[in-house]
């Protein structure tokens, strides 16, 4: 049989595989005839394993698969080659874990015995300890990924010995507590033996099954796939011992990367072994209550290019657990549910029934919808597992139902779960509930509205699920309106004021003339229209709430008005300043005198209001920031001057300042009704078409700052155009005998012009 490989190059190299047939040949043996230059051929013998590796590499080289980590992205790799397919857990079985944990359990009876003496309390030892929290952690892995996640059991004490293999068939509870149960308790220290107990011994042991291939990599390994993929070995250890300081613990670090790199150099040798390409160590120092330990800890620390450890110290017992259901999240990707609620018949009483609570494990893949529903409703809804550092979602219990196709449901996702605590009546009740058939709907509690159906709870072929209900709208649904919020539920969006802003900063298109002309003059340093209708969006959004229950000011602008609009604007006139400070002055005359603000009438207030002095105080205190942010000159600057000051000012005097503010303004009242009647009668006296506009007209007063009237675009171009100019077909006619006329077609000669209508030629 020949392979013949064409490379881009005309190069090709002959491949004769040929099967020797000897008998104390351990597996066949692929010789490898290549020719060479000269007629030469080199006769190269090669492992049916090495071949196919080699054949697999030489396909991915001549396809251009940059599979290396160099030059693949690095974030792909825990998506492509999980940490979490191999896990090794080694356990220190050494003497000192034979003490107690330090936690006395009491012995109880359902129904108390007359005369009956209770028995003394007993504590666990640390081993019982280690052994029921990594069996845990294993029966949730299990329980919710079936298939390809692997986990396997070596001990360690005088020597170290493997529990089970990667085999499918070995990865299951009944095995591991089979042959834990051939181990014993930890053995008790000698004085006089010679023995050394020591969890060094399980690293070499650790580091061996990790080179070990499963399954799934055998296959992939020898895979005659073009497309295949070199494989990455990436595995996890958790190792359970006690160190006595952080000395002992680096000490242990070291001893295992060395191992490492060790079986990594014998592996790549070897034709059954695959070398460690990552690893992920976590020790977990185990100590007895209600001591401390020696040992503090550290986070991730990447000690190599394939090693990165963490290091935790924990109590023995509740703290254990807790921390190993910590790790088992954040290695496989889970998240908590509990589920509150639910109708239980008493254990005692059968006729009473009351309400418990079941945590669940599923994939968190399960709480994506939720996570982007409204933030205020997720904090309801989410809470610090007691006892624990992550996160359970809190749902309620919805009256069940029978499976039935009727009763189907627009469904996202489905995942399996698991209970937290297995061996939990509450989580038994609930498990055997769905397993008989019964679907429970679970709903996100919520203070107003109505309730949400979230998630469902039922069972498939004998495996319980948690379905991700469809929460948001069908593209047959008509859109939601402005108005309408997360959920569907009515909101207080500013929309009115919404539209003002759109008004106030409308863009209109701009002819290129105008900025030609700026630049024409020299202005070099201008600033684009573009950059003016950006300064002035980012001026009038600097402060804007998008709901009428989060602000006081803008609710209240028959009393805030004009101090609001003038304080937008770059400068201000001494008429503007003099309105925005008896805008202040009539709010602290409303407050002395004890008169309420005006009512917001809004479907989210209901019931009584806050008091009026918590109004007056909120109200100041966002005057105050407001008027603090838009602070452009110093004009702006004595309005900030005028409201802090007023505040400290006694009543009397601010009386006086009111009224001397009031005969200012109405002194420029009085000017400006006198102007406007100047004005009216110059237009009726002289006004004609020879007459010019009028200054006052244009700028309303000399020095600018009081406008008369607002013009529209086209009165503005009609005011400039000169009244007595010709149009260019009046400059172009020729007089004739019936008056001047201007030619339509100019190209026409004289001669073809009819007879009526002849040109007057001037002698």
């Amino acid at each position: 049989m020949e392979y013949v490989i064409q490379a881009p190059e005309n190069w090709k190299v002959g491949i004769n595989i040929n099967m020797r047939n000897e008998t104390e040949s351990v597996e066949p043996v692929i010789l490898l005839d290549l020719p060479l230059e000269g007629d030469v051929t080199k006769t190269i013998e090669i492992s049916v394993k090495k071949f196919h590796l080699l054949r697999q590499r030489t396909a991915i080289l001549l396809k251009n698969f940059k599979i290396k980590l160099d030059v693949m992205d690095l974030a792909q790799l825990p998506k492509i080659f999980p940490s979490n397919h191999k896990t090794v857990f080694l356990l220190d079985h050494t003497p000192y874990f034979g003490i107690s944990c330090g936690v006395n359990l009491e012995f109880g009876y359902t129904k108390g015995r007359p005369g009956f003496i209770p028995l003394s309390p007993i504590s666990k030892s640390l081993w019982t300890c280690a052994v029921e929290a990594a069996m845990d952690y294993c029966r949730i892995v299990w329980d919710l990924f079936p298939e390809g996640k692997l986990i396997r059991f070596v001990i360690s004490d005088s020597s170290a010995r493997t529990l089970n293999t990667w085999a499918p068939d070995q990865q299951n509870i009944y095995q591991v507590f089979g042959s834990l149960s051939g181990c014993g308790a930890p053995p008790k220290l000698n004085a006089n033996s010679q023995t050394e107990f020591s969890v060094i011994h399980g690293f070499r042991t650790a580091v061996e099954a990790m080179c070990e291939c499963s399954e799934v990599q055998h296959r992939k390994r020898t895979s005659l796939n073009e497309n295949a993929m070199e494989l990455l070995n990436r595995c996890r250890m958790i190792c359970i011992t006690s160190a006595r300081d952080n000395e002992s613990v680096k000490n242990l670090e070291d001893i295992f990367q060395n191992e490492l790199i060790r079986t990594n150099r014998v592996a790549s040798a070897s034709d059954h072994l695959v070398a460690v390409d990552y690893c992920h160590l976590i020790i977990l120092n185990v100590f007895p209550n209600p001591t401390h330990s020696s040992v503090t800890g550290h986070p991730t620390i990447q000690r190599s290019s394939i090693l990165t450890t963490e290091v935790y110290s924990v109590a023995a017992g509740t703290q254990l657990a807790a921390k190993m259901t910590d790790l088992l999240l954040m290695h496989y990707n889970l998240a908590s549910t509990t589920v509150i609620g639910i109708p239980m018949k008493e254990e005692q009483n059968a006729s009473s029934s009351a309400n418990y609570n079941v945590e669940l494990f599923h994939a968190a893949d399960a709480h994506t919808a939720l996570l982007k529903s409204n933030p205020q409703e997720l904090s309801q809804i989410s809470s610090l597992k007691e006892g624990a550092c992550y996160e359970t979602i809190t749902l309620k219990w919805c009256t069940p139902r029978n499976n039935n196709m009727a009763d189907l449901h627009n469904c996202t996702t489905l995942h399996r779960i698991t209970p937290a605590e297995v061996n939990s009546r509450p989580s038994a009740c609930l498990i055997t509930f769905l397993l008989n058939g019964r679907t429970v709907m679970l709903e996100t509690p919520r203070r107003v509205g109505t309730k949400g159906m979230s998630h469902m709870l039922t069972s498939y072929g004998g495996e319980i699920f948690i379905q991700t209900l469809n929460t948001g709208r069908s593209v047959l649904e008509d859109p939601p309106a402005i108005s309408e919020g997360v959920g569907g539920r009515v909101t207080d969006y500013r929309i009115n004021d919404f539209g003002l802003l759109m008004q106030q900063n409308r863009l209109v298109p701009l002819k290129r003339r105008y900025l030609s002309e700026k630049l024409a003059n020299g202005n070099k340093d201008i600033d684009l229209p573009l950059e003016k209708a950006k300064k002035r969006l980012e001026k009038f959004t600097k402060y804007w709430p998008l709901t009428m229950s989060s602000n006081m000011i803008f609710n209240h602008k028959q009393l805030t008005e004009p101090l609001i609009s003038n304080m937008l604007k770059d400068e201000l006139t001494q008429e503007e300043i003099l309105q925005c400070k008896q805008c202040i002055y009539n709010l602290i005359s409303m407050e002395a005198k004890n008169e309420p603000l005006p009512s917001i009438s809004s479907s989210l207030h209901r019931g009584k209001g806050p008091k009026r002095e918590e109004q007056y105080r909120a109200l100041w205190t966002e005057l105050e920031s407001f008027i603090k942010l838009h602070n452009y000159s110093n004009d702006h600057s004595e309005i900030i001057s005028c409201l802090v000051e007023c505040r400290k000012k006694p009543e009397s005097m601010i009386k006086l300042e009111k009224i001397e503010i009031e005969q200012a303004l109405k002194g420029y009242e009085h000017d400006r009704e006198q102007m406007m009647q100047r004005d009216t009668v110059i237009r009726t006296t002289f006004d004609s078409p020879m007459s010019p506009v009028s200054n006052a007209a244009q700028s309303g007063t000399e020095n600018g700052k009081i406008s008369i009237k607002h013009k529209s675009v086209y009165e503005f171009f009609m005011s400039k155009k000169n009244r007595n100019e010709k149009l260019a077909g009046e400059l172009k006619a020729v007089p004739t005998s019936i008056g001047y006329i201007t030619r339509l077609y100019p190209q026409i000669p004289d001669s073809d012009l009819p007879q009526t209508v002849k040109p007057i030629v001037e002698q």
